[in-house]
């Protein structure tokens, strides 16, 4: 069996920054990742994605992203500077490893992988909340016979010029690759939408909205949600009258993050995407709404998010909550001892950012633990 002290399952920005922190105090680790190379999970992205927070608050622990990169870097931008990173703290990452199975061992834990099982006396999980795509199964799905589509395998408007597309989900991935179908040429390019998210200006005068989130977060909700609700009303103006409904929560009272407009308010002003109701069952030809009126579409893009797959991969129970997410927060010690979370938050202060602080508290719990 391959062993390492310290195993790290995941080679995204989460289980990277974890490495790097790491080796910046002086241990080593081992990741074992899926990919066949690093930064290949963002290169397979859509084609208009680019970071919505910025290059100074998106860099992991101790290697900041080079200001020769633009102040939002594209997906292609950002798998290179993870590429970067590694090379930079000469981090062991595994290629090609899939780990199917996290369970406990006499000396520490044991990974079952595709080929293999690997031990190791402390492990890092750093899979991702954005692990495995979400396929709701509405009534006569079966039945459509257009284009289906989840957003994870999404790449360009292209594929669907000249074609009526309906996009399920109302989330920043969701309203990003609706305006993308307008600009592409789709026919019409339409968006569902259950509960509407609060949707915010990327930058506001010049200053992006994540440093407004970071400025105002210790600020009690009650506060800071009004501040930020009237700021993106002047800046975008009153978006309800172009058929956006009501946010049902605030970004800092529920510690989600909010929409980020990159295109969405301009396009929906203008009448080049269309807000629908939610969906309540599929057609032969397309869908039915839930206030009962039908539609046609040539395809359907489902922007219904993702889970983590947590369940399925550790063996110990009691470790996540019923949505997937673990119990621990990440980057502190859990109910088994050897075992970490790394990279799932709830955050308006922004995934990377919170990536960053965390790795760095979680190494110097590993090296802690590891004297004992």
């Amino acid at each position: 069996m391959p062993a390492a002290p310290i195993l790290i399952v995941g080679g995204g920005p989460a289980g990277l920054t974890t490495a790097g922190a790491l080796k910046q105090i002086g241990l080593d680790s081992v990741i074992l990742d899926w990919s066949e190379r690093v930064g290949q999970s963002w290169e397979q992205r859509y084609d208009r994605l680019h970071l919505h927070t910025v290059r100074a608050y998106s860099g992991l622990a101790h290697f900041p992203i080079p200001r020769s990169y633009p102040q939002y870097l594209s997906k292609d931008q950002y798998a290179q500077y993870l590429r970067e990173y590694a090379a930079h703290f000469a981090l062991n990452v595994v290629p090609r490893t899939l780990v199917t199975r996290v369970r406990q061992a006499p000396t520490g834990w044991a990974l079952e992988t595709d080929s293999e099982t690997w031990t190791a006396r402390m492990v890092v999980i750093a899979t991702g909340q954005f692990n495995r795509p979400v396929y709701p199964d509405w009534p006569g799905l079966a039945t459509y016979r257009g284009v289906t589509l989840h957003s994870a395998r999404y790449r360009s408007g292209r594929a669907f010029r000249n074609r009526r597309v309906l996009v399920i989900g109302a989330g920043n991935s969701g309203m990003e690759i609706a305006v993308d179908l307008a600009e592409q040429g789709a026919a019409l390019a339409a968006i569902s939408m259950r509960t509407a998210p609060p949707v915010v200006p990327r930058d506001l005068l010049g200053i992006p909205a994540q440093a407004f989130a970071i400025a105002m977060n210790p600020l009690p909700p009650s506060i800071s949600d009004p501040i930020g609700r009237t700021l993106s009303r002047w800046a975008l103006g009153d978006l309800g009258q172009f058929g956006l409904p009501t946010p049902v929560w605030q970004p800092f009272a529920s510690r989600r993050t909010p929409a980020i407009d990159v295109g969405f308010a301009p396009a929906l002003k203008a009448g080049k995407v269309s807000i629908r109701p939610g969906v309540s069952a599929f057609t032969q030809k397309g869908v039915a709404y839930i206030d009962g009126h039908e539609e046609p579409f040539d395809a359907v893009i489902f922007a219904t998010g993702f889970r983590s797959g947590l369940e399925e991969l550790l063996e110990p129970a009691g470790l996540v909550d019923s949505g997937g997410i673990p119990l621990s927060p990440s980057g502190a010690p859990t109910a088994c001892a050897g075992l970490f979370f790394m990279g799932f938050f709830e955050s308006v202060r922004g995934l990377l950012y919170e990536s960053n602080l965390a790795s760095q508290r979680l190494a110097r719990e590993i090296k802690k633990e590891s004297r004992d």
